[in-house]
């Protein structure tokens, strides 16, 4: 019997890198969300491990050497199953999709299996994101990615745009001259969009200079976004090149969406609702 798992798209609506530790891992303090569209799993008995990848954003991944199958193996390093993969976010974006998938991978397998999640530090050791994608809902992010508070987050939709362009974190991370920044403030009750809008505008993304040293057209992204009717903030999502704009309202998302769609032909966008 097959088992599907839902591997939703990780946005840090803010991020900000606090330091690194003597081992060379960074410190963050995010503030992060999830959006109702993502990637999706599914897996089924087999004798052996394998994976399949299909969908509009497929193209570059590797069958053989994907966090899906390292997952797999950190749930059970000998039990076979065949994993398949249908990739709609884009690759090395910024909003998650390899960690989102190696969560759902671990959901889906610990279901077939009938086996409990591997330790924390385990599921860590996959990758920073990977707890939180685990969890699957709002929440501050510190430390390593080990310390993760729930939070509750107003009902609100966003617009991803990626400009097409795959940015690695670690490159990203090479190209940070500041690594020594202040903690998020104090996070308040979001009662709206707009209170929440409000206090991301005191806030930053730490990777977004880097990152536009790295590609540019960033900037342009978060201009376009900036511009639409209804956007409350606009600003990169992790490592980029995905950047988001906030919006109060369905309506507004979609037809930024579309206005956007309209004049970037060549980009992938996205309208989208954050879950709570």
């Amino acid at each position: 019997m097959a088992v599907e798992a839902f591997a939703r798209a990780k946005i840090n609506l803010a991020l900000h890198v606090t330091g690194r530790r003597s081992d060379g891992y960074h410190l963050i303090d995010s503030l992060v969300a999830f959006a109702d569209l993502g990637d999706r799993i599914t897996v089924a008995p087999a004798k052996t491990l394998t994976l399949t990848i299909t969908g509009p954003c497929a193209h570059g991944l590797s069958a053989t050497d994907n966090m899906c199958l390292s997952a797999a193996r950190v749930l059970h390093p000998t039990r076979g199953a065949h994993i398949f993969l249908d990739k709609l976010l884009p690759v090395a974006s910024g909003i998650g999709g390899g960690s989102a998938d190696a969560a759902a991978t671990l959901k889906a397998l610990a279901r077939l299996w009938n086996t409990p999640l591997p330790p924390a530090s385990a599921i860590l050791a996959l990758g920073a994101d990977v707890p939180v994608c685990l969890k699957g809902s709002a929440g501050r992010i510190r430390g390593i990615g080990d310390q993760i508070t729930s939070t509750a987050l107003p009902d609100a939709w966003v617009v991803l745009a990626n400009p097409g362009i795959a940015l690695a974190t670690a490159d990203v991370f090479r190209t940070l001259q500041q690594r020594e920044n202040p903690t998020l403030q104090a996070l308040p009750h979001f009662p709206d969009a707009a209170t929440l809008a409000a206090w991301l505008h005191a806030q930053r993304n730490d990777l977004e200079m880097p990152a536009r040293h790295l590609a540019p057209i960033i900037a342009d992204v978060i201009t376009s976004l900036n511009t639409r009717p209804g956007c409350l903030v606009a600003r990169m999502s992790g490592s980029g090149a995905t950047c988001f704009g906030l919006f109060a309202s369905q309506t507004a998302a979609e037809n930024a969406a579309r206005s956007l769609q309209i004049a970037q032909t060549g980009w992938w966008i996205k309208a989208a609702r954050l879950t709570r």
